[in-house]
């Protein structure tokens, strides 16, 4: 990864959050920052007038505030801001070909409502051609200053291995790379459908699916040796396997299919389920 991570900001406590992450990810990857305001693009909780040049003052000024706070907490980081008219959801996805990650802020439980306002969030999460990652306001897994840092048992990166093949190698690098920089632990989850059971068989089909697990794991462990892993093979809903798995994540990884127009977009059960309910960041990758 050698693009800018791009953030999409507007004030919200969502938003600055996911600044916050986005600067410390940014500073461990030596990667520079950007922090993207559209002011036509603004929550509708915004205290101000509606007159044009109000709202480009507030985007000048949330990214004049953010932009210093992040500054003085990591003084080597390349930072830029970008005051935009265009609309966020253009302005975001035309990034998204050069960035290394954007990061958005989510409204917390129950939704995924970023600056980009609920479903054009969803719409830039389900079409991006770089990993999206989504940040609630509060969350203990994110470091927030000197004063708030993050929470000391948040240390496993958590990916969910739907299909232990090729289509999983772009979410095995992102969480490899991930975990490496960072120091954590990668816990690598692999849900058996309960429809595949037959009685009495159970543990024949979790222990091959821990090895179909391991053999994609294998050349990962190999490029990344001092990252530890854990293999995460459990019986139930995909969904409902994750949300157990991510008790101590500092992220979730989980995938998405990639679609060859910028006219439809679709994000799968899994992915929507870690959107509104992994307490946690999570980054969406895209995969062939």
């Amino acid at each position: 990864m050698t693009g800018p991570v791009v953030v999409g900001l507007d004030g919200s406590p969502a938003s600055v959050t996911a600044a916050w992450w986005a600067a410390r990810e940014a500073a461990d990857r030596h990667l520079p920052v950007v922090l993207l305001h559209s002011w036509t693009t603004q929550p509708l909780d915004v205290p101000i007038r509606q007159e044009a040049h109000t709202k480009q003052r507030y985007g000048r000024d949330i990214l004049q505030r953010t932009a210093a706070e992040l500054l003085h907490r990591h003084g080597d980081l390349t930072l830029t801001t970008e005051l935009v008219s265009a609309p966020a959801a253009q302005v975001l996805l035309e990034h998204g070909s050069s960035a290394s990650v954007l990061v958005l802020g989510s409204r917390g439980y129950g939704s995924v409502a970023s600056f980009l306002l609920g479903s054009i969030s969803l719409h830039v999460l389900g079409l991006t051609p770089c990993p999206a990652v989504a940040v609630r306001a509060g969350d203990p897994a994110v470091e927030t200053g000197w004063d708030h840092p993050a929470a000391a048992n948040r240390d496993e990166v958590v990916v969910g291995v739907e299909d232990p093949a090729t289509a999983a190698e772009p979410l095995l690098e992102f969480a490899f790379t991930s975990a490496a920089t960072h120091g954590a632990r990668l816990r690598a989850v692999r849900a058996v459908p309960l429809t595949s059971l037959v009685a009495g068989v159970d543990e024949d089909i979790e222990a091959e699916e821990r090895t179909r697990l391991a053999d994609a794991l294998a050349p990962w462990r190999e490029k990344f040796p001092d990252v530890p892993v854990i293999k995460h093979v459990a019986t139930g809903p995909a969904a409902q396997v994750l949300l157990t798995a991510s008790a101590r994540g500092r992220l979730m990884v989980v995938g998405r299919r990639l679609h060859p127009s910028l006219l439809t977009w679709k994000l799968g059960p899994v992915a929507h389920a870690a959107l509104h309910h992994v307490s946690c960041p999570v980054a969406v990758v895209p995969h062939d």
